[in-house]
C-alpha cells in the first residue's frame, strides 16, 4: 500500500480524529481556566493590600520623620560616648543588698550610720562623654563612683579604638569626675553640651552608654520630672528623672535631647530589682559645666561656703516664726566665724531668695551657694522676726575642716513648737509654755551643757520663752554675752551652765 493510501485509510483517519479531539479539549480547558482567573478580579483584589488612606500615610510619614530624628541623635552622640573599663578597689556588697546600693549607698541612712564595707580588687564598667579637647589631650566627663579607687582605666571609643586613661580630678559632692587620654587622631568627636535649664517635662530623652557591658546602647524615653532631690550619698544635684532605660554600666553616659545635645549625665536608678523599672536619674549638664572647667584647670572644684547648717521645720514652728506658707530654707545654726556669721545672718533666719533667685527648699539653697564663686557678694532676702530683710554676704571657699568644726556652731540645738502632742507625750501641764528640743548637734556648744532631745526650754537668761520666735530672738540678742537656759525635764526644773558667746 502506498503512503498516500495509508494516510487516508479508515484506521489512520480515526486515529487522527481522536488526536485532534484531544488537542481541542486541551485548548478549551486552558481557555476556560484562563478566562475564569481573569474574570474573578474580585478575588485577586481582596488578596492585595488596600492602599493606605491619606491620614494613615501622613501618620507613617510623621513616624518616619521621628525615626530619622532618632537616627540623627544616635549618629551624632554615639561617637562622643565612651566605655570605661576600670580596675581598682571597690566595696563588696553586703548580704541582701541590691546592686545599686553597692554602687550608690543607701540614701536613707545618715553618714555616721553607713557601714564601711570591705574592699577588694575587681573590674568595674561605666560610661563617659567626651567634653573637651586641648591639643593631644581629650577630656571625658563621667561619674566619680565609676572611677573611684581606680588603678587602671581603659577607654573604648565607638569605633572600638582603645586608650589608657588617667584621672584628672573628682567632685564627690556632685558625683562627677574628669579622665583624660592622649591621641594624635583628629577624628575624635567632642559632644555638644545643651542647656538643661530649658528642659520641660515630656521632652524626649535618649540615654546612651554601655549597660551591662552592651557596648554603645541607645534607649529612648521622656523627661519624667526635673528638679528631683535626694540623690544617694549626699549628692547635691537636682536630678532629671527619665523613663529611658538606664542600667548598671550606663553611669557616666549621656542623656541627650532630640537635637543631639547632651542634657545630662546618667548616674543612678531607683529599683527593687537592680535593673531599670523606668526610674532613672541624670545630673543636669548645667550642674556639670563649672565642674568641667574647674577640674580641667585646677584638678579640684571650688565650692562657695556660707557657714550655716540648714534645717526643716514643721508648719507650727514656722508659724511661730512669722512664716506661713512660704517656700525657702531655714537656717538652724550659724558658724560664728563663717561668712554668714560675719555678715549678720542668724540662726532662726528664713531664706527666701539669693540675688533674686527664689529658694524653694534646703537642697536648692545648698546648690545655689555651692555654685557661687568665692569672693562674690550675693544678697540674701530673709525673714527675721516676721520682717523681711536683705543681707549681703561675702562668700568664702568651702574648707572641709572649717565646715566640720562644730565647736563654733551656734546654737547647736534645734527647737520645735510645744504642741499638745508633745505636752501629752511628756505628761506636762496643759498650760506649759516653752519650746521642746528636737535634737542636739554633737560637739557643739549646746552639747556640752548635757541638754537632751525632749527637754523643754522655758526661759533664756531669765526671760520666759513662749514660742520658737521668742527662743531665737533671745539667743541672738547682741547685748547678751552669756546664754543660760531654764529647762524642764521629767518634772524637774533645771538651770544650765552659761554659754559664753564667742
Amino acid at each position: 500500500m502506498s503512503l498516500t493510501k495509508a494516510l487516508f485509510s479508515k484506521k489512520i483517519f480515526l486515529v487522527n480524529l481522536v488526536l485532534i479531539g484531544i488537542m481541542i479539549g486541551f485548548v478549551a480547558a486552558f481557555s476556560i481556566f484562563a478566562g475564569g482567573g481573569s474574570g474573578n478580579g474580585r478575588a485577586l483584589a481582596y488578596a492585595q493590600s488596600a492602599p493606605p488612606s491619606p491620614s494613615v500615610s501622613q501618620a507613617i510619614e510623621q513616624a518616619g520623620a521621628l525615626q530619622t530624628a532618632f537616627n540623627y541623635v544616635a549618629e551624632t552622640v554615639l561617637p562622643s560616648v565612651v566605655e570605661l573599663s576600670v580596675i581598682g578597689s571597690s566595696s563588696v556588697p553586703q548580704s541582701g543588698e541590691f546592686p545599686w546600693r553597692f554602687f550608690f549607698g543607701d540614701p536613707e541612712l545618715a553618714p555616721e550610720e553607713r557601714q564601711v564595707p570591705p574592699q577588694r580588687q575587681e573590674q568595674g564598667l561605666g560610661s563617659g562623654v567626651i567634653v573637651r579637647r586641648a591639643g593631644d589631650k581629650v577630656y571625658v566627663l563621667t561619674n566619680n563612683h565609676v572611677i573611684a579607687g581606680a588603678t587602671s582605666i581603659t577607654l573604648k571609643l565607638y569605633d572600638e579604638r582603645e586608650f589608657k586613661a588617667s584621672v584628672v580630678g573628682t567632685d564627690e559632692r556632685k558625683d562627677l569626675a574628669i579622665v583624660v587620654f592622649d591621641t594624635k587622631d583628629q577624628d575624635i568627636r567632642v559632644a555638644t553640651l545643651g542647656n538643661s535649664d530649658a528642659l520641660k517635662v515630656g521632652d524626649w530623652a535618649i540615654a546612651i552608654g554601655s549597660p551591662f557591658g552592651l557596648f554603645s546602647s541607645v534607649t529612648t524615653g521622656i523627661v519624667s520630672a526635673i528638679g528631683r532631690d535626694g540623690g544617694p550619698q549626699g549628692n547635691i544635684n537636682d536630678f532629671i528623672q527619665t523613663d529611658a532605660a538606664i542600667n548598671r554600666g550606663n553611669s557616666g553616659g549621656a542623656l541627650a535631647n532630640i537635637r543631639g545635645e547632651i542634657i545630662g549625665i546618667n548616674t543612678w536608678i531607683a529599683s527593687n530589682t537592680g535593673g531599670s523599672i523606668g526610674l532613672g536619674f541624670s545630673i543636669p549638664i548645667n550642674n556639670a559645666k563649672r565642674v568641667i572647667d574647674d577640674l580641667i584647670s585646677r584638678g579640684s572644684v571650688r565650692y562657695g561656703w556660707l557657714g550655716v547648717l540648714l534645717g526643716t521645720l514643721e508648719r507650727t514652728s514656722l508659724s511661730e516664726l512669722g512664716i506661713s506658707d512660704r517656700r525657702g530654707a531655714f537656717i538652724g545654726h550659724v558658724f560664728t566665724d563663717g561668712p554668714a556669721g560675719k555678715a549678720g545672718l542668724r540662726s532662726g533666719d528664713f531664706v527666701l531668695s539669693i540675688d533674686g533667685r527664689s529658694v524653694a527648699n534646703v537642697d536648692q539653697l545648698v546648690r545655689i551657694v555651692g555654685d557661687l564663686a568665692p569672693g562674690s557678694r550675693p544678697v540674701f532676702s530673709i525673714i527675721r522676726e516676721a520682717k523681711k530683710l536683705d543681707v549681703q554676704v561675702r562668700i568664702e571657699e568651702r574648707d572641709e575642716s572649717s565646715a566640720a568644726d562644730y565647736s563654733k556652731l551656734w546654737p547647736g540645738l534645734e527647737v520645735l513648737a510645744l504642741t499638745p502632742e508633745h505636752i501629752e507625750a511628756q505628761k506636762l501641764a496643759k498650760n506649759q509654755k516653752g519650746v521642746t528640743i528636737g535634737s542636739i548637734i554633737a560637739r557643739s556648744p549646746s552639747a556640752f551643757l548635757s541638754l537632751r532631745a525632749g527637754d523643754v526650754i522655758t526661759a533664756v537668761n531669765g526671760a520666759k520663752v513662749s514660742s520658737v520666735g521668742d527662743f531665737y530672738r533671745l539667743i541672738n540678742d547682741p547685748k547678751a554675752t552669756k546664754i543660760q537656759f531654764e529647762v524642764y525635764r521629767a518634772g524637774q526644773k533645771l538651770d544650765t551652765l552659761a554659754l559664753v558667746r564667742k
